[in-house]
């Protein structure tokens, strides 16, 4: 009899928990990542871009699950707050447009449709769209995309740019947001200890430089300029990189973040090339410090040379 109402106890004990699992795993919150589509210019090839991409983005599954903001009252927000298409923020610019307009992530850009020459081609047409996913909370350039296509009519260059424009939006723009999405989560809750890390003198703002005046900063044995990356060049693109740079007490590049991006390989340019340098330390009473400094670079099309 004891055994029989034992049987039965862990019975009704394993339904119960399986039961709690159940309401457990109902009771977790979907994740749901609110998306503004903003102006990617005037042109008529712009409107259809933007179009398609909110189609996209509304039928995007997944195990997020997108609320695509209605795109005039994105574009009035931004608008109320000043912003006339940029693609060359800063991180506090960036979180505070998407903080104006009220979403996660956006998406803003540039698309057109232009009538293009060559010596291989007299006369053909370039369809492309520069996109940027930014987010809200941290200002960040999470991807910069700019898809094109070629042909000898511009409907038809257009055609080919809608249809590329369904592939990676399934494959890289919803997946790159999500995957940002759960990055800037762990972020939110994650606390480094103060003392393990290197204590940095700020240089980085006007207020640090002038209460460190007595400081002689660090200055790089070789001045190396960062390259002008192929995509910059087909996209022609004219920008400032701002990166916070620390360098520690023995000269060395300690870490690199991008402050001001730009797209186009330009951030990644610097990164790479700001990472390899390497200083005379900063100095105070003869003895070497570790500081936090600002680095700009300003990218201009590089002048063609005339034959």
């Amino acid at each position: 009899m004891k055994a029989t109402l034992f049987r039965i106890g862990l019975v009704v004990l394993l339904v119960a928990s399986r039961g709690a699992t159940c309401l457990a795993a109902r009771a977790q919150p979907e994740r749901r990542v609110s998306v503004a589509l903003l102006d990617l210019g005037a042109s008529e090839t712009a409107a259809r871009v933007s179009e398609r991409l909110s189609k996209l983005f509304a039928g995007a599954r997944g195990k997020t699950k997108f609320a695509l903001l209605d795109r005039g009252l994105s574009r009035a927000a931004a608008r109320g707050v000043g912003y006339a298409g940029s693609l060359n923020m800063t991180l506090t610019e960036a979180r505070a447009l998407g903080a104006a307009i009220g979403c996660d992530f956006y998406l803003t850009g540039d698309a057109q449709t232009l009538r293009r020459s060559s010596s291989a081609r007299p006369v053909y047409f370039e369809s492309y769209a520069s996109l940027f996913v930014v987010s809200t909370r941290t200002g960040r350039l999470v991807l910069w995309d700019r898809p094109s296509a070629e042909a000898d009519k511009p409907e038809e260059s257009e055609r080919a740019l809608l249809a590329d424009l369904e592939t990676r939006t399934v494959t890289r723009y919803v997946a790159a947001i999500a995957e940002a999405a759960a990055r800037d989560e762990r972020e939110r809750f994650e606390t480094a200890a103060s003392d393990a890390h290197e204590f940095f003198i700020d240089l980085s703002t006007d207020d640090g430089a002038l209460s460190n005046a007595d400081l002689r900063e660090p200055a790089p044995y070789r001045r190396v300029r960062p390259e002008y990356p192929d995509a910059a060049s087909r996209a022609e693109a004219e920008a400032t990189v701002d990166a916070l740079v620390e360098i520690g007490a023995d000269g060395e590049v300690a870490s690199v973040r991008v402050v001001r991006w730009a797209g186009f390989g330009l951030d990644d340019a610097v990164v790479s090339t700001v990472s390899r340098m390497h200083f005379r330390p900063a100095m105070r009473d003869g003895e070497p410090v570790a500081v936090r400094v600002l680095l700009r670079y300003n990218f201009r099309r590089p002048v063609q040379a005339k034959n």
